[in-house]
């Protein structure tokens, strides 16, 4: 299932700025170009402003004036569709320039980005006598009668100490991997090159949430966390205990449906944040202060509530109480 919450796309154009970084000078990022008017925007083009310069990362070995490349997030499907729509796409962009032929087809690539490798896409390659090509780890060209040179880079076959950056927008990143991109991260001291890295941590967090909680119960990691990243931290973590507080919430109002009173509805409602926001591990002076807030509630009536919620485990007992 996706969560929506997590943007992979600006994640995506992030990465590959900082993959590209020693070529950044030659190279101008244009993400969601549009080719017309929304939804045919290119997810993001890459021009080189030297166009017969060779790019010293492997993903940017087959570049050449302008580069198209089309990202699917975890889970979608990079398809013989999407292949052809973004053939399409390059085909428009070439047929968009100033004056006739000013963008020689010669000088376009497309590149289709995906983190596991699209079978069907290679099958239907073979099937039409185009050539697959390994050219580097995680990286195929298409070779055959296509219009436009073309590669599929398979991020989680990526040499991970190269392309750390894009081996990142992954829901199941290898722990070392995710460490050395908090070390890269902290040698970085260009603000732009900070914020494209805040980017895809943020990414690579929520969609690696067991590594996140392992790591917010380890004293050192969260403090190397909050020294990078302090504000996405901060948000991430009041994201979770919105959602524990709900699922809490639900809990207590099945449990004051089964009690069959108005009364025991808000009380479980009540009930079942404190019992959230303890599980989620806030001190017994947040808990108080949240549902204070929360619940409009006085300090003796939130002290009261508290006192009543003694047991770990939710339960009808609780509410009976009342």
């Amino acid at each position: 299932m996706n969560d929506t919450n997590i943007q992979w796309h600006p994640g995506f154009v992030a990465a590959m700025n900082l993959e590209l970084r020693e070529d950044r000078e030659n190279l101008t990022f244009c993400k969601e170009y549009n080719l017309n008017t929304k939804p045919l925007s290119i997810d993001l083009l890459i021009i080189q402003k030297d166009a017969a310069a060779t790019v010293s990362n492997e993903i940017g070995k087959i570049f050449r004036g302008h580069n198209i490349m089309e990202y699917k997030s975890p889970g979608d499907s990079l398809d013989i569709d999407v292949y052809y729509k973004t053939m399409a796409y390059a085909a428009l962009y070439k047929s968009g320039g100033e004056t006739a032929d000013s963008i020689p087809a010669n000088e376009i690539t497309i590149s289709l980005v995906r983190e596991a490798r699209p079978r069907k896409l290679f099958q239907y390659f073979r099937a039409q006598n185009y050539s697959i090509v390994n050219s580097y780890a995680g990286i195929y060209y298409i070779e055959g009668a296509i219009p436009f040179p073309a590669q599929v880079i398979v991020t989680q076959e990526l040499d991970s100490a190269a392309h750390g950056w894009l081996c990142a927008l992954s829901r199941n990143i290898k722990e070392p991997v995710a460490q050395r991109l908090l070390e890269l991260t902290k040698n970085l001291t260009e603000a732009g090159e900070r914020n494209f890295a805040d980017s895809v941590l943020t990414v690579m967090l929520k969609a690696n949430k067991q590594m996140f909680h392992k790591w917010k119960g380890a004293e050192n990691m969260f403090e190397i966390l909050m020294e990078l990243m302090e504000p996405q931290i901060e948000a991430m973590l009041k994201e979770e205990r919105e959602k524990a507080i709900a699922i809490g919430e639900q809990n207590g109002i099945r449990i004051g449906e089964q009690n069959g009173e108005q009364r025991g509805l808000y009380t479980g409602k009540i009930q079942g944040a404190i019992e959230a926001l303890r599980d989620f591990g806030l001190p017994e002076s947040d808990v108080k202060s949240r549902i204070i807030e929360k619940y409009h509630l006085s300090p003796l009536e939130a002290e009261d509530y508290l006192s009543r919620v003694v047991t770990s485990e939710f339960d009808s007992t609780i509410v009976r109480h009342y």
